[in-house]
C-alpha cells in the first residue's frame, strides 16, 4: 500500500526527510563538481557580504546557476531582488559583457528599494546592475537572454499590488529572446490550494504557476528537486522561525520556443 506523508508518524517523516537531505547532499557535491568554472567563482566572490555566504548551505546558489544555465555576456532581468543575494552573483557571472537589471516595485529590492540598487549599481564590484522599476520599466528593457525570480513569484499575486499577472507573465515572454529562458524559484504550498496563500502564508502553488506561465507562450522545460524539503507541511508562513530557511521550494525552468 502507497503511503502518503500525512499517515505517517512524525518520527519517520523527519527521518525520511533526513535522508532525502543525505542524497541531496550528495548530489549537490556532484553538481557543484560539474559546474563551469565562472559559476563557482561568482559564488566565491570576496565581495558577497557574510551573511550571504551563510545562506549558501540552504539556497544553494552553485546547483541553482548550473540549472539556469545562465552564461557570461548574458542579459538577465531578476524579478523582485530582495537584498541582492542573487544579483551579486549574477553580476559575476554575466560580467562586463553582461548585464544584469535589477527589477521592483519602486526598483530595486525590499525596504528603501531604489537607494538599494543604487548603493549596488555604484559599486566598482556591480557596476553591470541597474535597477528597473515594475512593470512598466520593463517594457524599455530587451530583448534579454534570462528571466530570474527567486522566492517571489508569489508576491506578483498580493492583493496590494493590484497586478494582472497573466498579463505580467506575457510582458516577460514579449522580453525574453527566442529560446531565452523564465527560472522560477518559489516556496511551495499544498496541492489544490489557490490564491489566498500568497498573502496569507507567502507560498504558492506550484500548479498554479505552471498553469499561469504556461498561459503565456512558455514551454516548462526542466524542474529540479535541489530545494525540496519533504519534512516542511506547507502550513506556516514562510516567516515562521519553525521553518524560515528551510521550506520547500520548487525550482522551475521554462522556455520561449524560437
Amino acid at each position: 500500500m502507497r503511503l502518503s506523508m500525512k499517515t505517517l508518524p512524525m518520527k519517520a517523516l523527519f527521518c525520511g526527510a533526513a535522508l532525502a537531505g543525505v542524497l541531496a547532499g550528495a548530489f549537490a557535491v556532484a553538481t557543484i563538481a560539474a559546474a563551469p568554472g565562472y559559476i563557482t567563482a561568482a559564488v566565491a566572490d570576496p565581495g558577497r557580504p557574510d551573511a550571504d555566504k551563510a545562506r549558501d548551505p540552504f539556497r544553494k546558489p552553485v546547483e541553482m546557476m548550473d540549472f539556469a544555465r545562465i552564461h557570461p555576456g548574458e542579459t538577465v532581468v531578476e524579478l523582485i531582488p530582495g537584498k541582492f543575494y542573487f544579483t551579486r552573483i549574477l553580476s559575476k557571472i554575466v560580467g562586463p559583457a553582461g548585464h544584469v537589471y535589477a527589477a521592483a516595485p519602486g526598483g530595486g529590492g525590499s525596504g528603501d528599494a531604489k537607494a538599494a540598487a543604487v548603493s549596488l549599481s555604484s559599486d566598482p564590484n556591480y557596476k553591470n546592475v541597474s535597477d528597473v522599476t515594475l512593470p512598466g520599466g520593463l517594457n524599455s528593457v530587451g530583448p534579454v537572454d534570462v528571466i530570474w525570480t527567486a522566492q517571489n513569484y508569489h508576491d506578483f499575486h498580493l492583493a496590494r499590488l493590484k497586478l494582472d499577472v497573466p498579463a505580467f507573465d506575457k510582458l516577460m515572454f514579449s522580453i525574453l529572446k527566442p529560446g531565452g529562458e523564465f527560472i522560477i524559484i518559489d516556496h511551495a504550498a499544498v496541492a489544490g490550494t489557490g490564491l489566498d496563500v500568497p498573502d496569507k502564508l507567502h507560498r504558492i502553488n506550484e500548479d498554479i504557476v505552471k498553469r499561469e506561465v504556461e498561459s503565456a507562450g512558455f514551454v516548462l522545460e526542466g524542474e529540479t528537486d535541489v530545494l525540496r524539503n519533504p519534512a516542511d507541511p506547507r502550513t506556516a508562513l514562510v516567516f515562521d522561525p519553525s521553518i524560515r530557511g528551510h521550506t520547500d521550494q520548487f525550482v522551475l525552468r521554462f522556455r520561449k520556443p524560437k
